[in-house]
């Protein structure tokens, strides 16, 4: 629990810094909370959420550039923590005035290392969960977060990816997932039917189910089948959409369950077309269906971005936001940013009510020619913003 503390300590001796403070990004992507602030006269409490729209902190958070100004008080210096495209948080210090590009360096390899400390010590505190919270949880709430992949962003050679899940006021148990082996990325999105713990329950078997299957070597169709019996056999009633998505690192060949879903929608070459699938039934149907799922071959091209998502993105007023036309406005930008784009938009249109979970996944096919990684985890220290001075 101390960790974050004692880095702050030894950068304030390190680099004769005022001031430390590590805040870290909430669940909605949409603000930042002080984790821990130290200075060389005191410690300071916990502070507010800081909204970040318009703000250096959401620039430095959107552009993953390290973030410099001269001040009254001295140098302002704000890192990204980052690891593998998972936008933690920041690191912000306050330098004497005149640093130079090696402790800058420094200091972005210093945010660097803080989000390694930050991914190791998760696992046995609450302390950074807590921080990306900007409200308690229903339990069906805590019970859907769980299942959702410890970070929401990844980036390899061969992609880059991020999913989000804005809940509606009665949780409906959207869930989304993904994992990576030597060979393969596996991607799954599922919407079972109902609200609150219902569907929360149907979506810890869903999600169990074809995890079980996924690390038991199961192909795409031996994880539709497991998904559905398992649902049928225990869940609450009703059924559940999904898609279950297996991407060969190595080939580029793409294939896709698709369990009664709504379509995927791709942009390539600046043009949004929904994918046209073949609909198979939902999961869990109560009565066996023969031969229920096929698995679809997925037309996926380097430099094509595939959005999956959930109906709670296009139903009610929802309908009104142009889904293709957000997409468009964010095709330079970073998966976590489209997502946050695409939700931010429903939210609008919905005034921040929504009555089914919205989630969306993105995917960015960078190619299975792609062999290293080419964007760095932390800050871009070589494209540092130039000094200013404050008002």
């Amino acid at each position: 629990m101390e960790a974050v503390d004692v880095v702050a300590q030894d950068l304030l001796r390190r680099f004769g810094a005022t001031r430390v403070s590590f805040l870290i990004v909430d669940l909605t992507g949409r603000a930042i909370v002080p984790l821990t602030t130290a200075s060389q006269q005191e410690s300071v409490g916990q502070a507010d959420r800081i909204e970040l729209h318009g703000s250096v902190y959401e620039r430095v958070v959107r552009t993953q550039q390290l973030y410099r100004e001269t001040t009254t008080w001295g140098e302002r210096v704000i890192c990204p923590v980052t690891n593998r495209g998972d936008a933690i948080g920041l690191l912000e210090l306050l330098l004497p005035t005149g640093q130079d590009e090696a402790t800058v360096h420094a200091v972005g390899e210093a945010a660097h290392a803080l989000a390694y400390i930050m991914i190791a010590n998760q696992r046995y505190t609450d302390l950074y969960t807590w921080g990306k919270r900007s409200r308690p949880l229903t339990l069906a709430a805590e019970i859907q977060h769980q299942l959702l992949p410890p970070s929401l962003t990844c980036e390899g050679a061969q992609f880059a990816l991020c999913g989000t899940m804005e809940p509606s006021n009665s949780i409906s148990g959207d869930t989304f997932d993904y994992t990576l082996d030597r060979d393969t990325l596996h991607l799954s999105l599922t919407d079972p039917m109902g609200h609150d713990i219902e569907a929360a329950l149907a979506a810890t078997i869903l999600v169990s189910a074809l995890r079980g299957a996924r690390r038991n070597g199961a192909d795409l169709l031996e994880q539709a089948r497991q998904a559905d019996q398992a649902l049928a056999a225990h869940g609450p009633p009703g059924h559940a959409t999904g898609q279950l998505v297996r991407v060969d690192l190595h080939t580029g060949q793409a294939r896709l369950v698709n369990a009664g879903h709504p379509w995927p929608l791709r942009m390539r070459d600046g043009i949004v077309e929904e994918v046209a699938l073949e609909v198979d039934p939902p999961f869990g149907l109560p009565v066996p269906i023969p031969h229920p799922h096929r698995v679809q071959e997925l037309d996926l091209r380097p430099g094509d971005r595939l959005i999956m998502l959930t109906d709670g993105m296009l139903e009610q007023d929802a309908e009104r936001v142009d889904l293709a036309a957000v997409l468009k406005g964010t095709r330079n930008l970073h998966p976590r940013e489209t997502v946050l784009a695409l939700t931010s938009a429903v939210l609008d249109a919905v005034d921040g009510r929504l009555e089914d979970d919205a989630t969306v996944l993105c995917l960015d096919w960078h190619g299975s020619g792609e062999t290293e990684r080419q964007v760095a985890s932390g800050a871009d220290i070589r494209q540092a913003s130039p000094r200013r001075t404050a008002p």
